[in-house]
Order: structure tokens, then C-alpha cells, then sequence
């Protein structure tokens, strides 16, 4: 199924909205990507102006940033995710989530679903 990101067909009021034109390929968006813990793999993707963007799918290590210098690390586990409570449990891997490293916690600074890379900056 499609996921649009035009305006809803309500108004605040509860009232429906008029149509004033119809639907445009540039409002179609796209599922989320889910990035998982996992051996690492990368999917490029198709984007707007024929460009590709790299998707995470799985990733087991990360590029940490510990003082001055970028350290590759290992992800060990998923610890907390602002985002939903229920993606610690499916080890999903977002923005602002928080994983314990080799290094120890550290908290994804990347958009993993939309820059094909996870870098963290760690939180100790």
C-alpha cells in the first residue's frame, strides 16, 4: 500500500477538507525501513531526481565518535529508543537510540533508514 504525505482529509474542526487538486507522485512517500541488529547489510533505493540513498537493513557495528576521533565499534545490544518502547525489544535501530558498544553507551546520532550509515557519539 502507498503512504501519502498529503494533508489529512479533516479539518481541526472535524469538517472535511475540499479537494482543490488532484494526487501528485511527489506526495507518495515511503514504509519505514526498519533497521535491525544484525550482520550487516545495506540496500540502495531509488529517491526523488533519479538519485539513490543506502538503507540499512542490518548493522552490527557503528562509527563512534569518542572525544576528537571516530572509532569503528561493535553494537552489543539496544538499550532504550525514545522513539517506541517496543522497537528495544525487535533491536531496531533509529535516530537517538541508545545501544551498548564495545566502547560503552552511545546514543545513534544517523538516520540509519535514510543515510545507509550508523554513527553514534558515545554517552560516558
Amino acid at each position: 500500500m502507498a503512504v501519502s504525505h498529503k494533508q489529512s482529509g479533516r479539518k481541526k474542526s472535524g469538517g472535511k477538507t475540499r479537494r482543490y487538486r488532484k494526487s501528485r507522485k511527489y506526495d507518495l512517500g515511503s514504509e519505514f525501513s526498519q533497521p535491525k541488529l544484525g550482520d550487516q547489510r545495506v540496500k540502495q533505493k531509488r529517491s526523488r531526481g533519479g538519485n539513490n540513498k543506502q538503507v540499512v537493513r542490518e548493522a552490527d557495528t557503528v562509527n563512534l565518535a569518542v572525544g576528537g576521533e571516530v572509532k569503528r565499534a561493535e553494537i552489543e545490544s539496544v538499550e532504550e529508543n525514545p522513539a517506541n518502547p517496543n522497537y528495544v525489544r525487535r533491536s531496531l535501530l533509529t535516530k537517538g537510540t541508545v545501544v551498548q558498544t564495545s566502547e560503552g553507551k552511545a546514543r545513534i546520532t544517523s538516520r540509519p533508514g535514510q543515510d545507509g550509515i550508523i554513527n553514534a557519539k558515545l554517552l560516558e
